[in-house]
């Protein structure tokens, strides 16, 4: 079979698609523990008296709800002046460039904000989910996995220490019995060890088609690129093994709940727009975000709408990508209710989860707690009540749309 060839956009996707920020020093405290220090710099008081909207985003799906809010109108049509989203390449620059009041409304993966609010005191608030599932596992064609025992003595990326990728594997391979270890590139590895790497979303396909990753676990469209263009497998959807699982939340800033209440109520209901229009017109929105729509993610539109709407597919049950099919979930839905059951779920894993840097604060976070001090859910609750659709959208609930059991299996 012959070598894999990346399109020519994978040339230019890491410079003029992307703005850049500083992010050297900025890693490097993440990795050294020393980040409190790195946001303790960027929590002055937002500017709430500025109401112009400005967005951050990485160039994947998990943006969508926001994006679609932008480009339908819908901040300026709840009495608001956005500015066009600024893409940014990785997680660091984003959460710096919040820390820093450049964005005031960005997506985070769903741990982002306890690791600021609780590992660093960085005031964040989560004001609705950005959607639900919308991640995979994607292995190599030369990798030998075909199973998660098969991820001993693997190199794999995650794309974040703090994200829902990182639970969701690490839960995978402790049920394997495989260990989860962080080591130097090229480290001897024990036979039950996995070595993970962070790794920015769109590095992925490249270095999994170049031989360099055994093994990714990360958001769309990546997953879907991975397949299309990268001769990379999926192995396993996460929403086939946490049902309906969160990945990214919209964020704001908690004096912006306090001091302007009014701009929160307008910039969520308008989220919540985004997140209900995305729902019920997956094939348009795909086109709208890719390179040949508005040109938000700076992919093509077949691999856009692949990342939308490719997941109940009989290849997929067959490969036990996906093995829940009865659990009538999309390879991505767009949710905004923030259950306080998946929030406590989500601190209950990281206890268990290896990350970079210093986590002692985990083990003093109390889940409950969590879910009523993180999560800001007036504004997102008068947001849905406006649009009662949303109960027709996978994943929620009923007869209680707000209350809901979470189902973690293999």
């Amino acid at each position: 079979m012959p070598e894999p060839r990346l399109p020519r956009p994978w040339a230019t996707l890491y410079a003029s698609d992307y703005v850049a920020l500083p992010r050297r020093g900025f890693l490097e405290a993440i990795t050294a523990g020393g980040v409190a220090a790195a946001l303790a710099a960027g929590a002055r008081q937002a500017r709430a008296s500025d109401r112009v909207v400005r967005i951050g985003y990485i160039p994947i799906t998990d943006a969508t709800a926001l994006l679609v809010a932008y480009a339908k109108g819908f901040f300026r049509e709840a009495g608001l002046e956005a500015e066009r989203p600024v893409l940014m390449r990785g997680w660091a620059p984003l959460v710096e460039s919040f820390a820093a009041d450049r964005v005031n409304l960005v997506h985070f993966l769903m741990p982002i904000p306890i690791w600021m609010r609780y590992g660093n005191g960085f005031p964040v608030k989560i004001v609705a989910w950005a959607h639900t599932n919308g991640s995979g596992i994607v292995v190599g064609r030369n990798s030998g996995i075909a199973s998660f025992r098969d991820f001993a003595g693997k190199q794999v990326a995650v794309p974040f220490w703090y994200s829902m990728h990182n639970i969701v594997l690490q839960y995978a391979l402790r049920a394997a019995g495989v260990r989860a270890v962080i080591k130097p590139q090229g480290a001897a590895l024990g036979p039950d060890e996995c070595n993970l790497q962070i790794m920015p979303p769109p590095d992925m396909p490249p270095a999994l088609a170049a031989g360099k990753l055994d093994a990714y676990i990360v958001a769309e469209p990546f997953n879907a690129l991975g397949e299309l263009r990268a001769g990379g497998r999926m192995l396993r959807f996460t929403g086939d093994i946490w049902k309906h699982h969160p990945c990214c939340v919209a964020c704001v800033r908690e004096n912006r709940l306090t001091d302007d209440p009014d701009w929160t109520d307008r910039v969520v209901t308008a989220v919540v727009r985004g997140a209900i229009y995305a729902s019920q017109n997956k094939r348009e929105v795909a086109r709208l975000l890719s390179r040949d729509g508005e040109g938000y993610l700076p992919v093509p539109a077949d691999v856009v709408e692949r990342a939308m709407l490719a997941y109940d597919e009989p290849a997929y049950r067959s490969s036990g990508a996906i093995k829940h099919a009865d659990w009538q979930a999309g390879r991505i839905d767009f949710q905004p209710w923030p259950y306080p059951s998946a929030t406590e779920l989500m601190v209950t894993l990281l206890k268990d989860t290896v990350v970079g840097g210093d986590a002692g604060f985990l083990a003093t976070l109390d889940p409950a707690f969590v879910a009523r001090d993180l999560v800001a859910y007036g504004p997102v609750r008068r947001a849905l009540d406006r649009f009662p659709d949303w109960i027709n959208d996978a994943g929620v609930s009923r007869p209680d749309p707000f209350v809901r059991q979470e189902v973690l299996a293999l």
